[in-house]
């Protein structure tokens, strides 16, 4: 793989640039432990992950603030806790201050550099405004589920990416997908046949982490961050450059 092949560099948001497994256990796991119960940070984030995947997929055209109020009950159900509508707000409140991972806003300064980019998000464009002032670059178009009307992995995200930036004279193959979820990401985007990227975050991951799997995804290139990425990348520019 080349990276000057691409004109386009398109990112998933919340687990790729942002640590959101950080950030759902601020909340979820001191809410968890006050039932008296001992439950880890594995089995919290796979509650999560089974919630939230059964919340996109039967409320696609809702805003995700409420998507998350949803799931926090859902998470409630699974774990055998008693939820509250003012726990769930305060829960979906919380997605637009989850932390940024340390190495995204000098990966994406970096990248700006040498690439249009594109994030492709299952988010909505308010929690997104807030989560952009901390990731420190300006991004050439921004896609949301709000805007779109349905939650990857659903394939009509990624074919309506593919036409907006179509609109920005990009065509398919000079599209680079980079994402920390095979299931919500990389498996679709292949089956479109976009090449794809995945930051696999396993040391930092707890167990399974907050996505489902998804067997049999083939990424184009694995690698542990968006530094190590970036690594990759300067190697590129570095090799291709005049003597």
């Amino acid at each position: 793989m080349k990276f000057s092949d691409f004109r386009v560099l398109e990112f998933d948001c919340y687990g790729t640039l942002v640590d959101w497994e950080t950030g759902i256990l601020d909340v979820l796991r001191p809410w968890a432990r006050s039932s008296g119960r001992t439950i880890s940070d594995g089995e919290i984030l796979r509650a999560f992950a089974e919630a939230e995947t059964r919340a996109e997929a039967t409320m696609p055209a809702e805003r995700y603030s409420r998507v998350l109020a949803a799931t926090f009950h859902l998470v409630g159900r699974k774990l055998d806790i008693p939820t509250t509508s003012a726990d769930a707000e305060a829960f979906a409140a919380s997605a637009g201050r989850w932390p940024v991972f340390p190495d995204t806003a000098a990966s994406l300064s970096y990248l700006k550099q040498h690439h249009l980019l594109v994030v492709l998000s299952n988010t909505d464009r308010a929690t997104f405004a807030k989560t952009s002032e901390q990731l420190g670059v300006e991004f050439d178009r921004v896609l949301t589920a709000e805007e779109i009307g349905s939650y990857k992995p659903d394939l009509r995200n990624f074919e309506y990416a593919i036409r907006a930036i179509a609109k920005m004279s990009v065509a398919p193959d000079r599209i680079l997908h980079i994402s920390e979820s095979l299931f919500h990401d990389i498996g679709p985007a292949k089956s479109l046949g976009l090449r794809a990227v995945w930051i696999n975050r396993g040391a930092e991951r707890i167990g399974a982490g907050a996505t489902l799997p998804k067997p049999g995804a083939m990424p184009d290139l694995v690698v542990s961050s968006l530094a190590e990425f970036v690594e990759l990348h300067r190697a590129e520019q570095s090799s291709s450059s005049p003597a």
